[in-house]
């Protein structure tokens, strides 16, 4: 027993002792002993009530002041109160910490009980699964995600691999699923979205594949002749034929290759931008005299509208690459006679813009969104006979991303499409002075 319980039994004893010495004198020594056994009752019974009043009010106040055992026994409390306060407020600070490290993981995570109910779930799988607060707290997560490969994985009693299926959240993401047990037959289920995987994925597949047809076709035209030419006597007319078809496949290859190169330079290479000021209407007017020999055959109106004062910051090869692209396209896909209005201007917002515009076959809207792909070709069979590569919007939009700019599309089918380079203002500079030109172009 502690020190205070046997002080309190002591008292109590003296107490008693007294009222013994009283009734004796009185002659009524159980009448005093009721007595003082009824007082030490309502005493007891008074600090009871003071008790239960001070824990209804709450931890914020302090114990009521009382001497001996209650004293002590407010006291202990008090102070069990104080470190059950402090606890609590260590567990609240590691729940907080816990919240927010879960709000900034890429991942989502959700808490499933010992049933297989929804206990909790971080924001991210919130975004990516649809669940909604507090509607989805302890409903079964394969009520909510009714995919089947989602809904097959779940029935399996201890799986080790995971599920890829489409979110239900929004179209043409793809996630996956992992469950991990954890606690006493709990289980953390593990979402991230690999949507951006697949996608490189499906290029890397694209890429092998386009680029072994590519390859294929003019190697298998060249060997056919390689063998006519080798195995068999043939005639001068035939073999000049076959030589200048054979030369038409190797500039094609050699075509393709340049653009590859072209390609990877840029990926490669660092995104900060050349500090050289472009003349861009002098390399206008190198672009227009090889532009008019590419156009000797169908002679197309081409009108050309340049701002003599509008130069640009940036690297002038890779300018002078994005720009022909754009010129050669739209030789090669507007029908003989065409017109084609080439344009470089300053806009409103400070922007600079290069701009080509035909009046061609068009792009169907379907397509506009994937023409910077690798190879992606609109009409294969119109791409080839133009030997286009496939790959030079692909190195427009390369180019401009490292000059900070865009590339807009706009397109009718059968009424033609306008392609037009954006140029942030920081990237623009003017010359309006023969001290600037001579700055901007050399000595």
């Amino acid at each position: 027993m502690p020190k205070q319980g046997w002080e309190e039994i002591r008292r109590i004893v003296a107490l008693a002792g007294v009222a013994v010495a009283l009734g004796w004198l009185f002659g009524q020594i159980f009448l005093a002993l009721a007595i003082l056994f009824a007082l030490l009752f309502i005493w007891y019974f008074r600090n009871l009530i003071r008790l239960q009043r001070w824990l209804q009010k709450g931890k914020k106040y302090v114990p009521p002041l009382a001497g001996g055992l209650w004293g002590e026994v407010f006291n202990g409390i008090y102070r069990l109160q104080q470190r059950s306060r402090a606890r609590n407020k260590r567990i609240v600070k590691l729940l907080n910490r816990f919240r927010e490290s879960t709000a900034a993981l890429p991942d989502g995570v959700v808490v499933l009980d010992q049933s297989g109910d929804i206990e909790w779930w971080n924001e991210s799988a919130e975004k990516l699964l649809g669940l909604r607060y507090p509607q989805d707290v302890g409903q079964r997560l394969t009520n909510l995600i009714r995919n089947p490969d989602f809904v097959r994985y779940f029935g399996q009693p201890n799986p080790t691999e995971r599920v890829e299926f489409e979110s239900p959240r929004k179209e043409g993401m793809i996630l996956t699923v992992r469950r991990v047990p954890y606690g006493n037959k709990q289980e953390l289920v593990l979402i991230r979205d690999i949507t951006l995987i697949r996608r490189v994925e499906d290029m890397r597949r694209d890429f092998v594949a386009n680029i072994s047809h590519e390859l294929r076709t003019p190697l298998t035209v060249m060997r056919g002749f390689l063998e006519n030419l080798a195995h068999g006597e043939v005639e001068e007319e035939e073999r000049k034929r076959s030589l200048e078809l054979m030369l038409q496949q190797a500039t094609r290859m050699q075509v393709l290759v340049e653009d590859l190169m072209m390609l990877s330079r840029l990926e490669n290479q660092e995104t900060k931008v050349a500090s050289e000021v472009v003349p861009v209407p002098q390399l206008l007017t190198t672009l227009r005299e090889e532009v008019e020999l590419l156009n000797r055959e169908k002679q197309h109106r081409i009108h050309w509208d340049i701002d003599d004062t509008l130069y640009l910051r940036g690297n002038s090869k890779e300018l002078d690459s994005a720009f022909m692209n754009l010129l050669v396209n739209a030789i090669n896909y507007t029908p003989a006679g065409g017109e084609i209005h080439v344009r470089w201007y300053g806009r409103e917002d400070g922007s600079a813009c290069f701009e080509v515009q035909d009046n061609g076959i068009g792009i169907a809207p379907q397509h506009v969104a994937r023409l910077t792909e690798r190879f992606y070709r609109v009409d294969v069979a119109r791409s080839r006979e133009s030997g286009g590569s496939g790959l030079g919007l692909a190195i427009v939009k390369h180019i401009l991303n490292r000059h900070n700019g865009r590339l807009e599309v706009e397109s009718q089918v059968n009424r033609g499409t306008t392609f037009a380079c954006v140029f942030p203002p920081e990237q623009v500079t003017h010359a309006e002075t023969d001290d600037d030109l001579q700055s901007a172009t050399g000595p």
